[in-house]
């Protein structure tokens, strides 16, 4: 979805606040609950101090939001990957020919919460993982839900937890989440930067952001810290 088609979907989303976070909310009726950690998970240890991760899942403004509220997360960058340098410009993720999706790239300390931990916050809050190339109002494979593991470990993780889930059978319909190495991670232009701190107001923003912040805090306390961290500054 083009910045403008979003920005006119925001803004009917937001005059029709109730109706369409109603139809928003069925489509994600699995989500804002706990679910159980990964079985499979990296041990908390100080043999190091930073280490990334990149996930997909829709809107980079929301997936961005959610994770800058994390323990432990030090920096969260929205931007593009799955494709080419050339073709990670917003302009063009959005013709949805380029095999990227939007995304972020998520740095943070391993001694306080671990892939696993991130992860649980992905499938349970972030973003509704049954859904095939979309989330909410957008659609197309830019907004697919995928996992791109920067190590052979987090590619352990990651794949292990998506069996674990659907073997429990903790949603309505079956995961959909895809599982690929990381090529490259592009980051996105300047203004989606911490986009939905500078414009907390944004009728898309309201209607499809701000109740994944608040479910995260509700669902996951201990793992929620209220001051976002930021590569912006308030005001820029």
């Amino acid at each position: 979805m083009t910045l403008s088609a979003r920005l006119a979907v925001g803004a009917a989303a937001f005059a029709l606040m109730f109706g369409a976070c109603g139809l928003n909310l069925a489509s994600a009726a699995d989500l804002n609950k706990p679910i159980p950690s990964a079985v499979i998970d990296a041990p908390k240890s100080k043999a190091s101090t930073s280490e990334t991760l990149v996930l997909a899942g829709g809107c980079f403004w929301g997936q961005q939001g959610v994770f800058q509220h994390v323990k432990g997360v030090t920096k969260v960058v929205a931007g593009y990957s799955g494709g080419t340098k050339e073709t990670a410009t917003y302009r063009q993720v959005g013709t949805e020919t380029t095999g990227h999706a939007e995304a972020v790239e998520i740095t943070f300390d391993p001694r306080v919460v671990s892939a696993g931990d991130l992860l649980k916050i992905f499938f349970s809050v972030a973003h509704d993982p049954t859904q095939l190339n979309r989330q909410g109002p957008d659609s197309g494979p830019s907004y697919r839900s995928e996992i791109f593991y920067a190590t052979p470990k987090q590619q352990e993780i990651a794949t292990a937890y998506i069996k674990q889930l659907g073997e429990a059978k903790l949603f309505s319909g079956p995961i959909v989440t895809k599982v690929e190495a990381l090529k490259a991670f592009y980051p996105a232009e300047d203004y989606h930067q911490d986009f939905l701190i500078h414009n907390p107001n944004h009728g898309y923003i309201v209607v499809n952001d701000l109740p994944k912040v608040a479910n995260f805090k509700r669902v996951w306390p201990d793992m929620y810290s209220e001051k976002p961290v930021m590569i912006t500054k308030m005001g820029s």
